[in-house]
């Protein structure tokens, strides 16, 4: 059966870029494009030239892509001519095969915010898309606040659409802008305006995720009719974020009944860099990746209960709508107080580990767990910690180095424009093959702020750990966090490190006591081992 063909147009780069704290630079824009290219996307949105001048030099230093790249603009402004319009001029010289215009369709958007009539919104569309494909461009037309727009004023909205049909536009583009349309809805007025004479592989779906239904509205917008879907990397945008495709994209290539109905630009081969994709953006904004986001989240399939742990030793689709691989992801059995001997045997078999079912190693890391559980340990998230834990008891932990003594002071001095600023500084003894090693070191970064005792202690272990210490260059610190597991006196600290390498491993470890450096130090020493043990060659160890 012939499919039909969706295109897929990322707006990470523009609409994504409006999300709160997110401001890309030129390089790490070229990056995620080119990101999005070996994805597979159609169209890459590069922003707004001219707006501002990293958008500029973008598309100044923009790279060749087998998706089209578009830039992005507004409708010509009324009382002059598209010909003589600057904003709209300074789109047009970015050079990119696409141009998507943005219009107001929303009868009191036209009058309130635009101060214009309604005619003469009906000629700014017009005239600029007839003037885009003039020029030899492909035309899309973003139709600003349609939803809501058709709600209030149908007849309105729709002239809007059909000004850009009758200019050329190749792309009319239905956008839900405030993000407030839900997916029924949606739909049904999309069988309107196709009704109305403005064909479906014409028509573009652009939806935010206020109400938390922006892929549900995408998907119902396809259903209805549209071939065009746009959306963001992670579901960034502003508020609450756009359609998100890292969600709307594997749904599209693995569901049915989209996967055997429709075609996109995106191979399955090319899906299993999904993952990757979503956490380089995460790596490029610095924000920790959320670990429930659906296909691309590190608990996506984490199965942690034990009845729920041994469905899954049968037969993986028992509690897994998809396989993990994919996506690029992977399968995740944590380990707590509620495994049995079976997910633990799953688990340690992830990691390398083979135990014959009756190993009486078993029933002595469960107790391991569960007491060191009750002192405030976490290993359900802690994966790297337990590998470590269970090696150890199994006999089969190197002892790489050892840590002889540490310590770390915080000062609190005046620097030399009189201003109270914090220093902290870290020593570490560790012995290597038999040589003990002395480093120090300031936790102070490239613009002079201190960075913590944390950091400090950090910098200092991974200062000089004789001939491990080119395996662990690549290693970094990209979450941390403290939790207090007891109340008052009792109070026990735990911390979580996150880390990750340069070939795009993350693993998590676990620290705990009542003193936060030195529960802190216990999960840098186990996220250093447990990257040993991947990387050093066994003569190392």
């Amino acid at each position: 059966m012939l499919k039909d063909r969706l295109y897929i147009y990322d707006t990470t780069l523009r609409d994504g870029q409006q999300t709160q704290g997110v401001q890309f630079s030129t390089p790490e824009k070229i990056r995620i494009a080119q990101a999005l290219d070996s994805l597979g996307v159609d169209y890459i949105e590069g922003g707004w030239p001219g707006a501002n001048p990293t958008d500029s030099a973008f598309f100044e230093t923009a790279p060749a892509t087998k998706a089209r790249l578009t830039a992005f603009g507004m409708t010509k402004r009324a009382g002059r001519s598209a010909e003589n319009d600057d904003v709209l001029a300074a789109v047009m010289n970015a050079g990119t095969g696409a141009v998507c215009l943005v219009g107001k369709t929303h009868d009191y958007h036209v009058e309130t915010a635009l101060g214009i009539t309604l005619e003469e919104n009906l000629e700014n569309i017009g005239a600029s898309i007839a003037h885009i494909v003039a020029q030899g461009r492909e035309a899309l037309f973003d139709a600003e606040h349609f939803f809501d727009g058709y709600k209030a004023n149908p007849g309105y909205a729709l002239q809007c659409l059909q000004a850009a049909q009758a200019g050329g536009a190749r792309w009319i583009v239905l956008c839900d802008t405030n993000g407030g349309t839900l997916p029924e809805e949606i739909a049904r007025i999309v069988r309107a305006v196709i009704a109305e004479g403005i064909p479906g592989d014409r028509l573009g779906i652009h939806t935010h995720n206020d109400t938390e239904n922006a892929v549900a509205g995408t998907l119902a917008a396809v259903d209805a009719g549209v071939r065009q879907l746009q959306g963001t990397l992670n579901g960034l945008g502003e508020r609450c974020g756009n359609a998100n495709l890292t969600s709307l994209i594997p749904t599209l290539l693995l569901k049915e009944p989209y996967a055997s109905t429709y075609e996109t630009g995106i191979s399955l081969e090319a899906l299993k860099g999904l993952t990757r994709t979503s956490r380089m953006l995460d790596d490029i904004l610095n924000r920790v990746p959320m670990k429930q986001a659906p296909y691309v989240g590190a608990s996506a399939f984490a199965h942690k209960a034990g009845l729920h742990a041994s469905a899954i030793l049968k037969d993986p689709a028992t509690y897994e709508h998809i396989t993990p691989d994919l996506v690029g992801n992977a399968r995740i059995i944590p380990m707590s107080n509620q495994a049995g001997q079976s997910n633990l045997r799953r688990r340690l078999a992830e990691a390398g580990l083979e135990v014959a079912p009756r190993d009486p190693a078993l029933g002595r890391i469960l107790d391991r767990i569960k007491a060191r559980e009750d002192e405030g340990y976490a290993y359900d998230t802690a994966q790297a910690s337990f590998e470590l834990l269970a090696r150890d008891e199994l006999g089969q932990l190197p002892a790489f180095f050892e840590v002889k003594r540490y310590k770390v002071t915080v000062e609190r001095r005046k620097n030399k424009y009189d201003r109270m600023v914090s220093l902290s500084e870290a020593v570490v003894v560790v012995k290597v093959d038999g040589e003990k090693k002395l480093s120090v070191s300031e936790s102070v970064d490239e613009h002079g702020s201190d960075r913590g005792p944390v950091n400090a202690l950090s910098k200092a272990l991974a200062k000089d750990l004789g001939r491990y210490s080119a395996i662990i260059e690549d290693m970094r610190l990209v979450d941390f966090k403290v939790r207090i597991t007891q109340g008052g006196t009792e109070a026990v600290t735990r911390v979580i490190i996150d880390s990750a390498d340069g070939q795009g491993r993350r693993w998590s470890t676990v620290g705990v006591s009542p003193n936060i450096v030195d529960a802190s130090f216990e999960a840098l020493l186990d996220a250093i081992r447990w990257k040993l043990v991947r990387d050093a060659a066994p003569t190392d160890a």
